[in-house]
């Protein structure tokens, strides 16, 4: 299993395709907090998550308190200012890979902590900041997946 890591989600489709690509992949789904958003059994009854109770979700208060929860972690950390391309990484089972905000990334602080652990999708040169998170999940995830053997996928 690896987990997805999304700091301060802000958009709530985003997180909704993000979920459903974890359910599909056997992937745990980590949400730091705040969220741009609520989640509630209302809420996600609006927007049709009818599998959202399948998805295996741990909400986390901060960025700190992810940290002191899993202090061995490895971690990859998704960011146009990686040095690495995303499939040069060797993934691990129970590997943790993160992912900023839809709007500005990662912090520079964060960054800075994973330095080493920084990855990124290529793309060719343009105005467009990056891909669409969902889609960068997916890719990523996949990429993991493929290299673990598609563990229990069809």
């Amino acid at each position: 299993m690896i987990n997805i890591v999304l700091y301060q989600p802000e958009i709530p489709q985003n997180t909704g395709n993000i979920g459903r690509t974890c359910v599909l992949t056997g992937s745990r789904l980590h949400l730091i907090k705040p969220l741009g958003f609520e989640i509630s059994d209302k809420q996600i009854r609006r927007t049709g998550l009818d599998y959202w109770k399948d998805v295996d979700l741990e909400i986390h208060e901060s960025w700190q308190d992810f940290c002191a929860r899993y202090p061995e972690a490895v971690i990859y950390a998704i960011s146009t200012k990686g040095s690495r391309y995303y499939h040069d990484v060797a993934y691990q089972d129970g590997d943790f890979i993160l992912f900023g905000r839809e709007s500005s990334g990662l912090p520079d602080e964060i960054r800075n902590c994973l330095a080493d652990r920084l990855i990124r999708l290529p793309m060719i040169q343009t105005s467009t900041r990056s891909l669409n998170l969902s889609n960068t999940v997916a890719v990523v995830a996949y990429e993991a997946m493929k290299q673990l053997g598609f563990p229990q996928m069809k």
